[in-house]
This record gives C-alpha cells, sequence and structure tokens, in this order.
C-alpha cells in the first residue's frame, strides 16, 4: 500500500527545491525529474548497485565482426540521423574559463571546428547540448561552421538543465551567501533525454523525419558516426545501443557494464558502488567492458519510452557527496543529485551494447592528453577525423605530466614552445619537474624525465630521446 502520509511529507520538503527551480525558469519535466530523484534520496536511496546484485558481462557482439553490407544500409539511413556533442564542460581543470572544446587541438583547429568539419563531410546536423556556462561561447564558434540547410532545419543547439544542490545535514536547498551561483549544479548528462524534451528538440526531430541520433562527449574526436554501426542499429530495430570497449588498468575507475539477474544490461558506475566492493569493480577480467559514452538512440523508441514513464526516463541515481563550494573543504556538505546518459540502458527494453576499437574512445581530459594527440601520432584525415597515425605500431600512448607544471594551457605551451616532439613512435612519456622542449625533438618507446627541485631542464634542438 501506499504510504500517502510520506508522499506528502517528501511534497512538503520538496516545495522549497520547487520554488526555487520556478524561480529560475527551468521547466516543469526538470522539476518533476529532480522530484522523483529527491523522492529517492528522502527515502534512503543510495543509489548504490551491490556486487551481488549484478551478474557480469562475459561478452557482447564486437563491431569488426558485423556484416559488410551493413554500412550501405547506414548510408542510406544517414539523412534521418543527427550527432548530438555534450559541450557542457568548462576546461577549468586547464585553466580555461570558457568551453573545453572551443580549445586548439590539431593543426590550429579546435575539437567544434573539427567535429563541424566531419558532420559537414557525412551531411549530418550537429546539435549542441551545452550548458548555461558554454553557450555563448560555443555558439559564437559553431554557428558560422554550419551550412544553411543545417541552420535552417535544427537549431545549433539545446540547453543543459540545472538543479539545486540538497544540504547534507537536512536535506534542504542549499545556501552560500558569498557565492550563491554555487548552490546549482548540472544535473549529469543523463540529463539529456529531459532536456530534449524540454527543448521541443525530441518532437522536431520526429516530425521532420529523423530517426536515429548519435550521442558523444565533444572532448572525444574519436567519436564519428560509423555507417556500419548506423547500419547495424537499423536493421536490428535496435532502440539503444551503447558503444563499449575492453577495460585496461587505466580504466579501472571508470564505469563498467553489466547485467541484472534478468538480463537486461546496466551500467555501473564507480559512485554507485559501495565500498566494500571495489575490488571487484575494478577487477578488469571480471568486469570487461567500460562505457565508451557513445551512444545510438532510435528517436521514436525514446519517445515511446518517455511516454511510459509519465514524461522521464527514471533513470538510476547517482548520489555524489561534495561541499557546496567545491574548492573549499570547510563550505557546506551537500549532495548533487546526478544520472548518466549510459543509464538508460537499463531503463530501455531492448537496449544492447556493442564492442568498438578502442580508437573510438580518444578523449582529452588532461593536458598530457592534449599533448599527445597534437602530437604527429595522430592524423588528422581529409574527412576532417583524428585518428592514430597509420604508421604508428605501437600500444595506445601514455602521456603523464606534473601537474605542478604543466597542468594549465599556458604552462604546457611555455613548455613546448615550438609545438609537441615527436611521439609517433613513443609508447609512454612521463615528465616531473620544470623541463623544456626544443624544436624537433624525437621520443621514442617509454621515456621518463624529471627535473630537480628549483631546477628548469631543458632539451635541446634535434634531440632524440629513446628509452630513458
Amino acid at each position: 500500500m501506499t504510504d500517502t502520509k510520506s508522499e506528502l511529507d517528501t511534497a512538503g520538503r520538496f516545495f522549497p527545491f520547487a520554488e526555487r527551480m520556478r524561480a529560475e525558469g527551468l521547466p516543469d519535466i526538470a522539476i518533476r525529474t529532480f522530484a522523483h530523484h529527491y523522492a529517492e534520496l528522502v527515502a534512503g536511496e543510495t543509489g548504490q548497485i551491490p556486487e551481488q546484485d549484478i551478474v557480469a558481462v562475459a561478452d557482447v557482439p564486437d563491431a569488426d565482426s558485423l556484416d559488410e553490407n551493413l554500412a550501405e544500409i547506414g548510408r542510406t539511413a544517414l539523412p534521418r540521423t543527427v550527432v548530438v556533442k555534450l559541450n557542457g564542460g568548462l576546461g577549468t581543470t586547464m585553466g580555461l574559463a570558457k568551453a573545453k572544446s572551443l580549445l586548439q587541438v590539431k593543426q590550429d583547429l579546435s575539437f567544434l571546428e573539427i567535429i563541424a568539419r566531419t558532420c559537414a563531410h557525412q551531411s549530418v546536423p550537429l546539435l549542441l547540448m551545452n550548458s548555461f556556462a558554454t553557450r555563448d561561447d560555443s555558439l559564437a564558434a559553431i554557428v558560422p561552421l554550419l551550412t544553411t540547410s543545417e541552420g535552417d532545419a535544427l537549431p545549433p543547439d539545446f540547453l543543459q538543465h540545472k538543479v539545486p544542490k540538497v544540504t547534507r545535514a537536512d536535506l534542504t536547498p542549499a545556501d552560500w551567501a558569498a557565492r550563491p551561483e554555487l548552490t546549482w549544479c548540472p544535473p549529469g548528462h543523463g540529463d539529456l533525454y529531459a532536456s530534449l524534451v524540454s527543448s521541443g528538440l525530441l518532437t522536431r526531430l520526429l516530425e521532420a523525419g529523423y530517426e536515429y541520433a548519435f550521442v558523444s562527449n565533444a572532448d572525444n574526436l574519436g567519436a564519428v558516426v560509423d555507417e556500419t554501426i548506423l547500419g547495424h542499429v537499423a536493421v536490428g530495430d535496435i532502440p539503444f545501443l551503447m558503444e563499449v570497449a575492453d577495460r585496461t588498468a587505466a580504466d579501472r575507475k571508470g564505469g563498467h557494464l553489466a547485467r541484472r539477474p534478468d538480463g537486461q544490461l546496466l551500467l555501473r558506475e564507480s559512485a554507485q558502488c559501495p565500498g566494500v566492493d571495489k575490488d571487484a569493480f575494478a577487477d578488469i577480467e571480471r568486469h570487461r567492458y567500460f562505457n565508451t559514452n557513445n551512444l545510438w538512440l532510435r528517436l521514436s523508441a525514446l519517445q515511446e519510452q518517455l511516454d511510459a514513464g509519465g514524461g522521464f526516463l527514471p533513470l538510476p541515481l547517482i548520489v555524489n557527496a561534495k561541499t557546496v563550494d567545491p574548492r573549499d573543504p570547510s563550505s557546506t556538505p551537500v549532495y548533487q543529485l546526478e544520472t548518466a546518459m549510459g543509464a538508460a540502458i537499463a531503463v530501455i527494453p531492448g537496449s544492447a551494447a556493442l564492442r568498438v576499437d578502442r580508437a573510438r574512445f580518444s578523449p582529452v581530459k588532461s593536458t598530457g592528453d592534449l599533448l599527445a594527440v597534437r602530437s604527429d601520432a595522430y592524423l588528422l584525415t581529409d574527412d576532417h577525423r583524428v585518428v592514430v597515425h597509420p604508421h604508428r605500431t605501437r600500444p595506445p600512448l601514455s602521456v603523464v605530466l606534473d601537474p605542478a607544471f604543466y597542468q594549465r594551457i599556458d604552462q604546457l605551451d611555455e613548455r613546448f614552445p615550438h609545438g609537441p616532439p615527436s611521439l609517433i613512435d613513443c609508447d609512454a612519456l612521463t615528465l616531473g619537474g620544470d623541463i623544456r622542449f626544443g624544436r624537433d625533438v624525437r621520443v621514442v618507446g617509454t621515456v621518463s624525465l624529471t627535473a630537480a627541485p628549483g631546477e628548469t631542464r631543458t632539451i635541446g634542438d634535434g634531440t632524440t630521446l629513446e628509452g630513458i
């Protein structure tokens, strides 16, 4: 029996959140979705998924084994396909106050410029899911790159919502007089679905005849529309497809694929793993696949699921414990209620996963990643894709830079004034301390360099560093 008193109590506790969200002009679906997750929090839901409640996934279909004839089917589906790029993140960890996607990454082109050129080459519309923080700068950069037909047919972007932070002590809306804007947070990229609805874009896409959406992160230049995978989605009438890749030691902390006992696939993020199960979570032999955050959606199936759920997807809750000012550990302890867009694999019946090559997952999360992509280890192709150089025959490149000297973009550029060294024959480059590189430096194999505290070490022009 439903506990009506509990529902009323929860509704009363949620009222100040609803008022705050309405005052910010947030749409009804954003408020209802947050109310759903707040009610779970009040009821004691932690969002955690114990190891005993899941089954490891032993195997999934492999993209390399798909029928090559699917590519032609995918090409016929391209006119009914859109690309959605998650573009809500600022490059704050790299010292930026603008969207990370505006960083120059290859041949003086930014992420957004490369993405726009790739989409134009494939004649698929590009939609950005921006945050309030990234919208203005990103639109100023992207709108001139869109073709007239794209601009006339669809808007260039839609906005991710924001939600209040929740005070841990009493589950009330967080307050912070010094900086009131810090009392808000993004609700995770699971907000994609609600934002497509509130913007009217889902309806608009369906009315215009679009059937498929390929969704990925803006900082992952390996994520481009693959016609064979699109054909696989179309032929299989798959409502939701997650691209997964083999986990390595570097992926132990990332979300992994699993199953419920009834066979339904699910995604478990690290924040959803109980402490006692951390070893099992990190076991890459047991949990073999991680979510690349490259997703394929059949838009009509998404609409059906939204209609069945009263207008929103009941995605699994992720409760993140933070402080209201993330840079001040003494500030008010809060919860941030979030969801992951990949978690829809557990909500949409018939969802599937597909193993893809690691090349489709090349995110830039640090200046080390950026240095690697800027180097000759990666190539910008004529069709505007960033790929591993075909002459490179080594394992995935690892570049680890001392954050005290390389974390910000200006620090990186200062220490590599002539551009990155040649890394095409490099396995791993690790730099500790203040090291500055001259022109035409070549790194071969595994190289680890350090500079003593207070010392600036210089690598001269034309130097080859090998196995150091």
